[in-house]
């Protein structure tokens, strides 16, 4: 194939940086990386330059945060690599998603213009700005009573973070810079069209985050019905031909070549999804292969030969992973955020002063004193809603309960109770595949909480299934490489380009049979109260919520 001295990019861009990963095509072979932390992060509070308190629940960027990564981490990770910059054959790039960018028609987002400089509605709206619930409870309903054949491939729920609620928000609230954005665009999308002068629209975030399914959009009846002024949504703002996963979207453009120190002309990748995208990096291209990317939440991906309505899945397109299969998303809210908010908030200072004693990180502590408990030792069954919960139920609203804690219960019995109920809440979803006729033959873990070697084996136990784990520590990156070099023609399609240059650990955590039975009581457990508080016998989770919002208002009113 004579790709011996040929090398690609992988770009991977987060919430508060970007990461180039030089890779060889060969062999997938990591040889340098640099980061790049975006200047503004995340713009919650106020706008750069402006002393004006954004609304709640608002999460901003700012493109210029993008191209310096371009700038700076590609030659960065390219000069550390020590190759020659004209063996470099192709760039693949991967974004947080629904994050959505407001553009002119050659692609200038509007904050960039001087008369939008100071309008929030102009600027990035990254992916967890929340700002837009309102639209998406009418959006929701709305599909409800239509009986919109769409609705049931998103689990029946179409979220806030996603381009339709975003879009109708952006309408509503500031209908000058609504009328002046010629493209609503996936950053996805957006970082491509920098790189090539060419705006392509990516198969996955059309299919999972715009509602792209079957060849179509929601229909102008539809959106009409939301808002007048909204039905030519997609036919004006939205609508672009749609590139396939793999495919070159061009060239790398004479400016994107100074950027990044890179030869013009070199194919760019179809943009693609961080989570997506890390499925071949971990060899995970046949259906059946869940692939959990485990962090702060955790996202599930899996293929599959058969089109099927899975309860509480986060969407299901054609060729939204691999073309050719049909891709399925689920996921957990919560799971790193829960520990971390655990040790935060719940764990007494004489056990960091323990940790930091014997060298230790307090997870790290903590996790060793879990480890020497038996099976249900604790007395405690959680549920792993602090975040609300996305897969099965798909109801933010919900919150987390720890069930049987008393006088004697300690920090890391409280602490293993929640690593516990995160596998619960995977095995509920994995259960829930199964019966829909989409089985998980395979369960792949990538992400930062693969390190944690307890969690791993709750996980197997509790699964009943060997754990495999990515080879990388890079996933996304790796991925992004992956797609780099089937756009560069080196490999034929995603599938063998995966073989080749993907990683993958098999069956490195393997279920204890004795675990195995001690877990299914637990889960017994854990599932009674899973339907108890998440399928309407016991609506006070959503009642406690209420009444929270309701003092909060009575307390903001007061202090006006």
């Amino acid at each position: 194939m004579g790709t011996q001295e040929s090398y690609v990019v992988g770009i991977d861009y987060g919430t508060l940086s970007g990461r180039a990963v030089v890779v060889r095509v060969r062999d997938g072979a990591e040889l340098a990386s640099a980061v790049v932390d975006y200047p503004h992060a995340v713009v919650e509070r106020s706008l750069p330059g402006s002393a004006d308190r954004l609304p709640p629940e608002w999460a901003l960027q700012v493109p210029e945060d993008y191209r310096q990564v371009l700038k700076q981490a590609v030659p960065a990770a390219v000069a550390q690599a020590g190759i020659d910059p004209t063996l470099v054959v192709g760039i693949g790039t991967d974004f947080t998603a629904c994050t959505m960018v407001p553009t002119t028609a050659d692609g200038t987002p509007l904050c960039e213009l001087p008369e939008f400089a100071h309008e929030p509605h102009a600027y990035i709206k990254l992916w967890r700005h929340h700002a837009a619930q309102p639209q998406a409870e009418r959006i929701n309903e709305l599909a409800r009573a239509r009986r919109e054949s769409w609705l049931p491939r998103y689990g029946g729920l179409i979220s806030s973070e996603w381009e339709f609620a975003k879009g109708l928000q952006l309408l509503e609230e500031a209908p000058d810079v609504y009328a002046a954005m010629d493209h609503w665009v996936e950053a996805a999308d957006w970082i491509v069209w920098q790189l090539t002068g060419n705006y392509v629209r990516n198969a996955c975030t059309a299919g999972y985050k715009g509602i792209y399914q079957d060849g179509s959009y929601p229909s102008v009846e539809f959106l009409s019905a939301l808002n007048p002024g909204f039905g030519r949504f997609v036919v004006d703002k939205l609508d672009h031909p749609i590139g396939s996963l793999g495919d070159s979207a061009g060239g790398l453009s004479a400016e994107a070549a100074a950027w990044t120190g890179l030869c013009q002309g070199i194919p760019v990748a179809v943009g693609n999804v961080d989570a997506h995208v890390t499925a071949p990096a971990a060899k995970a291209v046949e259906p059946g292969q869940m692939v959990a990317i485990m962090g702060t939440s955790t996202c599930h991906v899996m293929s599959s030969g058969e089109l099927r309505e899975v309860p509480g899945m986060c969407g299901v397109v054609d060729g939204g992973i691999i073309p050719g299969l049909y891709g399925y998303e689920a996921g957990q809210s919560g799971v790193g955020d829960i520990f971390g908010w655990f040790i935060k908030n719940s764990v007494p200072e004489s056990y960091h002063a323990k940790a930091a004693k014997r060298g230790a990180g307090i997870h790290e502590y903590l996790t060793a004193l879990a480890e020497q408990q038996g099976i249900g030792e604790h007395g405690l069954v959680a549920l792993d809603w602090h975040s609300g919960n996305r897969s099965v139920l798909v109801d933010h609203e919900l919150s987390g309960v720890v069930v049987g804690q008393t006088l004697a219960t300690r920090p890391e019995d409280g602490y293993r109770a929640l690593l516990e109920a995160t596998a619960f809440g995977a095995r509920v979803i994995v259960e829930t595949f199964n019966s829909a006729g989409v089985p998980v033959t395979e369960f792949i873990v990538a992400g930062g909480l693969m390190k944690n070697p307890l969690l791993m084996q709750i996980y197997s136990d509790v699964l009943n299934l060997p754990l495999s784990t990515i080879g990388s520590s890079q996933g996304p990156a790796l991925g992004s490489a992956i797609h780099a070099a089937v756009a560069a023609g080196l490999y034929p399609d995603i599938r063998a380009a995966s073989q080749a240059m993907g990683s993958v650990n098999k069956g490195v955590v393997t279920p204890i049979p004795e675990n195995v039975g001690a877990y299914n009581a637990l889960f017994a457990e854990y599932r009674i109260l899973h339907d108890y508080f998440g399928r309407g016998a016991n609506d006070v989770m959503h009642r406690l919520k209420a009444i929270a919002r309701d003092a909060h208002k009575v307390a903001a009113e007061v202090s006006a």
